[in-house]
C-alpha cells in the first residue's frame, strides 16, 4: 500500500487521475484494495455541478480488505471479499471516494460477498442497495422482506430498468408486493425475469391509464428511479384520488406534485444518510442520522444473505466499456453524461 491512485476533481466538471495518498484508517472504517468499481449519474452530477476540488469520486466498489478498524461491529477481516458504498465526491472527507486502488469505507454499510457473485457484479450494488432499502422500506413504509404483504399490495416502480429500479423490483417481489414498472420495451424481458407483474412502456400515451388499471385505482406508494419532471407527471398523476406517498432519488419541485394531487406527500431519498455523519449534499448541509445507519447496516446483512441464497441477483454489469481501470472510469462518465446507458451499469476492472 505505498502508492495509490485515484481519480479526483480539478474544478467543475473535471476530473482526472492522479496519485493519491492511501486514506487513513478510522475507528469504523475499513481500508479496500478495490478489484471493481461502477458508475452511477451521482458521480457525473458531482463532478459537473458540485465540483468540491480535491474530492475522490465514486460509491460504488468491490474488493479485499487490508484493514479493518476497531470499532467496525461486523464481523470482517484482512482478505475478505466485500463490496458496499461510499459518500464519494465527499466534501467533508475528501478522501472517500470508491475510483481509486485503495480506498475507506464505513465498515457496517458493507457486505462479505458470496461465492456465487463475482467482483464485477458486486461492484454494481452500493448506491442501488441502499436507495432501495431507504425508498421502499424506509420512505414508502412497506412490509419488509421478512413479514411479506398478506394482500395484494400495489407499488410502483418507476424507472424498472435502472440500477436502482431493478433491484426494487426484487425487494418489492420479496415483500409480497404487486409489483408494476416502467421502462423501454427493449427491456421488457429482462424486467420480467426479475418478477414484475405489470411492465409498461413510459413513453406511451396512455400509461397513466393503464398505471391505474393495473394498482385497481389503489395505487398508494411509488418509488420514482428517474425523478424528473415527467416522471413526476406520470408518477403522481397515477396515484390514487385520496393520495400517497410518491418517494424520489432527486429533488422534485414540491408545486409539480401538490398541482398534480394535493393529498400526495413527496419524500426524497439519500443514499450519503445512510453512513451516519454529517455531510454536504451541493449547498445543503445534512446531519447526522444514526436511524440511517442503523437501518442500513441491517439492511445490507440481509442482503448478504439474499444474494447467496440467490433471491436477489446484481443488476446486469457491462464490464470495461471503452477501457478499463481508472482511465476507463473516466471514458465511462462521459458515456453517463451524455445519457448512453440503458438496462445496465458500466463497472471497470481497476487491478
Amino acid at each position: 500500500m505505498s502508492s495509490n491512485h485515484a481519480i479526483v476533481i480539478q474544478g467543475a466538471g473535471k476530473a482526472q487521475v492522479v496519485e493519491a495518498s492511501v486514506p487513513k484508517l478510522r475507528d469504523d472504517y475499513l481500508i479496500v484494495k478495490v478489484k471493481a468499481v461502477a458508475l452511477n449519474p451521482t458521480d457525473v452530477l458531482h463532478i459537473d455541478l458540485f465540483a468540491v476540488t480535491g474530492a475522490r469520486v465514486g460509491c460504488d466498489y468491490a474488493g479485499v480488505i487490508e484493514e479493518v478498524g476497531s470499532e467496525v461491529t461486523k464481523s470482517f477481516k484482512k482478505g475478505d471479499r466485500i463490496a458496499g458504498v461510499a459518500h464519494g465526491s465527499n466534501a467533508v472527507h475528501h478522501e472517500d471516494g470508491t475510483f481509486a486502488e485503495y480506498i475507506t469505507v464505513k465498515g457496517d454499510l458493507q457486505l462479505r460477498i458470496p461465492d456465487n457473485v463475482t467482483f464485477e457484479e458486486a461492484a454494481t450494488l452500493g448506491v442501488s442497495v441502499t436507495t432501495v432499502g431507504q425508498g421502499l422500506y424506509q420512505s414508502l413504509g412497506l412490509p419488509y422482506f421478512d413479514k411479506p404483504s398478506t394482500e395484494k399490495l400495489p407499488v410502483l416502480i418507476y424507472g424498472g430498468s435502472t440500477a436502482t429500479g431493478a433491484l426494487a423490483i426484487q425487494y418489492a417481489k420479496l415483500s409480497g408486493l404487486h409489483v408494476v414498472t416502467t421502462a423501454s420495451p427493449h427491456n421488457f424481458e429482462y424486467l420480467k425475469k426479475l418478477g414484475a407483474d405489470v411492465i409498461l412502456d413510459y413513453k406511451s400515451a396512455t400509461v397513466v391509464e393503464d398505471i391505474k388499471k393495473s394498482a385497481e385505482g389503489q395505487l398508494k406508494h411509488v418509488l420514482d428511479c428517474i425523478s424528473s419532471e415527467s416522471s413526476a407527471d406520470i408518477s403522481v398523476k397515477a396515484i390514487a384520488e385520496d393520495g400517497g406517498i410518491y418517494s424520489t432519488l432527486r429533488p422534485v419541485p414540491a408545486e409539480l406534485v401538490s398541482a398534480i394531487n394535493g393529498k400526495v406527500t413527496t419524500k426524497m431519498t439519500l443514499a450519503y444518510t445512510a453512513i451516519g455523519e454529517p455531510c454536504q449534499f451541493g449547498p445543503q448541509a445534512l446531519p447526522a442520522i444514526p436511524a440511517d445507519l442503523e437501518f442500513g447496516s441491517k439492511f445490507w446483512a440481509d442482503t448478504e444473505r439474499l444474494l447467496g441464497e440467490g433471491k436477489v441477483v446484481a443488476h446486469k454489469p457491462t464490464v470495461n466499456e471503452g477501457g478499463s481501470g481508472l482511465e476507463g472510469v473516466l471514458k465511462g462518465l462521459d458515456l453517463v453524461r451524455q445519457g448512453k446507458v440503458s438496462g445496465t451499469k458500466l463497472v471497470y476492472v481497476v487491478s
